[in-house]
């Protein structure tokens, strides 16, 4: 009987391993396609940042049941032209048909020549090869996903993780040097109590990003905290839900911005609770540095002030 029970627990520990040296940190990630991200930049022209932000939300740092059981790493959807093979999924709607690929690969390459053989997609490549942003707002306004925050989060995805630098034609040597020589406090990887998921240090303050099926309930339970303080730090109403790839800081937010961001340009898809959340600053107070009422937008192209309050005119 204990030699049963010692080769269960021997199992179960193999597995655990296993299972856990299969998830993929976004970093990891990063490093391990970005050489089939350039290779498709210099086939193609679309920037290799554009293309490592997409693979990364969308296969979840190539962890998600598609990636891993299609090797989809960029949600593609079979389309009436697809000729290959597929696989079903609850998506937007239950059971729909993405496509299926014999490696990682062949979804980066499908991805290059989806994009390039679209003709909705066309006017992308008009842009300079380094104009991340403006491929991010092109490929929402083109219908590329429904999140209406996805230009955002891919931007802020290459920004955290300097992915612009591979637009830049470095080598990984160079890229290397540089992250090493800018690498401060907001890179560093904390570990929860329950180790059930990576905390990152973003504008000083302790955050996660939301996976699909948390709730704030969930999250307040799992880092020990009152449902109150997870929605009060956010600038939640109780009763509301975060959404899938959002940040959540698990700590009370700054009264300003970092340093380093003093102005944001405010853009089509912005909210000034996206604001709030992507710097790290309380809703209320980016209301009141920028003389703006609670529930007050701002027109595009207006300049949001982080860290000083708004001149007067």
């Amino acid at each position: 009987m204990i030699k049963r029970i010692s080769l269960s627990a021997a199992l179960l520990f193999f597995t655990l391993v296993s299972f856990s040296q299969r998830i993929l940190t976004r970093e990891q990630y990063i490093q391990k396609y970005a050489p089939l991200a350039i290779q498709e930049m210099q086939r193609s022209g679309i920037p290799a940042s554009i293309t490592l932000a997409q693979a990364c939300l969308e296969s979840n740092n190539g962890n998600s049941e598609l990636s891993i059981k299609s090797n989809n790493h960029f949600g593609i959807k079979c389309k009436r032209s697809w000729r290959g093979k597929r696989i079903y999924y609850d998506d937007d709607r239950k059971n729909e048909c993405f496509r299926h690929y014999n490696s990682p690969r062949e979804s980066f390459v499908d991805h290059t020549d989806f994009l390039m053989n679209n003709p909705r997609y066309s006017n992308l490549f008009s842009l300079k090869l380094t104009d991340y942003k403006g491929w991010a707002r092109g490929l929402k306004k083109d219908g590329y996903a429904t999140n209406p925050h996805y230009a955002n989060h891919l931007v802020q995805i290459i920004d955290d993780y300097q992915l612009y630098l591979y637009d830049e034609g470095l080598d990984r040597a160079q890229i290397a040097r540089i992250h090493q020589q800018t690498q401060n406090v907001d890179s560093k990887n904390l570990i929860n109590p329950y180790q059930t998921r990576k905390v990152v240090l973003r504008n000083g303050l302790k955050s996660i990003v939301v996976k699909k099926g948390d709730t704030f309930e969930k999250i307040a339970q799992e880092f020990d905290l009152k449902d109150w303080e997870i929605y009060a730090y956010n600038d939640y109403e109780k009763g509301q839900q975060p959404r899938e790839n959002e940040i959540l800081y698990i700590e009370p937010k700054h009264r300003r911005a970092d340093k380093s961001h003093k102005t944001h340009r405010f853009e089509k898809d912005d909210t000034m609770h996206f604001l709030a959340q992507r710097y790290g600053i309380k809703l209320h107070r980016l209301y009141r540095l920028n003389r703006m009422k609670a529930g007050e937008k701002p027109d595009v192209g207006d300049i949001i002030y982080l860290r000083k309050k708004k001149p007067r005119h």
